[in-house]
């Protein structure tokens, strides 16, 4: 039987984590109670289970752990949100909205919860729930708040000041999408091919990278966008040599980007003598860069690191911007993309803005200068200075695949084509 997909939330800095399903169960992970919360809604028509509806539908905000799941309802959605927040030792939220015109009630059950107020003392009617089961009556236009908590605290109401006075969903959303924007951000015609990046950081600070024994230069790839993040390089930098030595000489069409992201690693720890070694490996070795295919290739399946590196090659592979050209589905569309490395010591920021037919690029360059190329676009064109603007020859209107998220499959991994 196939894995359930889940999205782990949590908080950077605790070790707590929980698995949120596809229909918003949240279950502890790596803990001693790993029960699973479930809930329930009693509706105007009847008792809505999550887990069984066909009207579920759930996102990720802005690619963020902060996920929220819609049950369709008479006249509207009951709407669940969890995400975590760090505050007085850590809760995660699960907060449920009335996006309707008309009452309804909602039950959590499986695991105790904190309450902001009292639950609802009459006897659950028309289904059939464990013991342990609370209510809890949601106005119309209205939410209400319960919580798990990341240490030990009493369930039950209590702690009302502390659920009511906590980060909201957007607010919580603004942090994480602002921590993955130290890695780069993009601005895309696609928006669900920017939130998939932002999603990868996060699930790279929440999760870890991946087992270095499983994909060593997946491992160094995520170990690298975790830096690239903000955390501390030493403490990673004798963890990625290992597995950099395993697979120098392997065929993995990744294995410059590993080695690109090895040297930024030790320049982000300040050791010139790590450098200098990933440096005489990576010319000893010469490995072959992937050339960028198009934006339909892109797939996200074990690393995150992989797969940010994979959408940030079609955006600019060394100094060469889009190699791959622009998709005729973003001709006409202004787009972003801020960070991406040219070097061991450089990245290159540059934005598209179009005149007619015409695109306009206007870049900035950090760290040492590179020698920007645009072959794909505008075979004359080439800039080594650290910022300006330039206008491209427009481009041909040839049929290209258009680029769209498309489901994920039940292996867990995620296509755009």
């Amino acid at each position: 039987m196939a894995a359930v997909p889940t999205t782990t939330v949590g908080v950077t800095g605790q070790t707590w984590r929980a698995a949120v399903s596809a229909w918003g169960a949240v279950t502890p992970l790596a803990g001693p109670d790993e029960r699973t919360l479930e809930w329930y809604v009693a509706a105007d028509d009847r008792w809505h289970r999550p887990a069984n509806e066909p009207t579920v539908r759930q996102r990720r905000v802005d690619g963020t752990p902060v996920i929220e799941t819609r049950v369709r309802i008479p006249d509207g959605d009951a709407v669940q949100r969890v995400w975590s927040v760090a505050d007085g030792g850590g809760f995660t939220i699960v907060e449920i909205e009335n996006d309707s015109p008309l009452p309804f009630a909602v039950a959590f059950a499986g695991r105790p919860v904190l309450t902001e107020r009292p639950p609802a003392d009459a006897p659950i009617e028309g289904i059939d729930l464990p013991d342990d089961a609370i209510v809890l009556p949601v106005g119309h236009r209205a939410a209400v708040r319960v919580a798990l908590a990341h240490r030990d605290v009493p369930a039950g109401p209590g702690e009302p000041a502390r659920l009511s006075g906590a980060p909201g969903a957007s607010d919580v959303a603004r942090g994480w999408t602002a921590v993955a924007a130290r890695a780069g951000r993009v601005d895309l015609p696609d928006p669900g091919l920017a939130e998939a990046v932002v999603a990868a950081r996060c699930d790279l600070m929440l999760d870890g990278p991946i087992d270095a024994a499983v994909d060593p230069i997946g491992f160094v790839l995520d170990v690298g966008e975790l830096v690239r993040c903000g955390e501390p390089a030493d403490p990673w930098l004798a963890e990625v040599v290992v597995p950099i030595e395993s697979v120098a000489r392997s065929g993995d069409h990744f294995l410059a980007a590993a080695l690109d992201a090895a040297a930024r690693i030790a320049v982000a720890a300040s050791d010139d003598r790590a450098l200098g070694d990933i440096v005489r490996l990576r010319a000893r070795v010469n490995p072959a860069t992937r050339p960028a295919g198009s934006f339909a290739e892109l797939r996200r399946a074990g690393s995150a690191g992989r797969f940010v590196h994979d959408v940030e090659r079609h955006l600019a592979c060394g100094g060469e911007l889009l190699p791959a050209g622009i998709p005729t589905r973003w001709f006409g569309s202004n787009f972003e993309v801020h960070g991406v490395p040219t070097g061991d010591r450089s990245a290159v920021s540059y934005a598209v803005r179009w005149h007619g037919e015409r695109p306009a690029v206007l870049w900035e360059q950090t760290g040492e200068s590179q020698r920007l190329t645009a072959p794909g676009l505008d075979a004359a064109w080439s800039t080594a200075a650290p910022a300006g603007e330039a206008l491209w020859a427009a481009p041909p209107r040839v049929n290209r695949a258009p680029l769209s998220v498309t489901a994920v499959p039940e292996d867990g991994s995620a296509s755009f084509s």
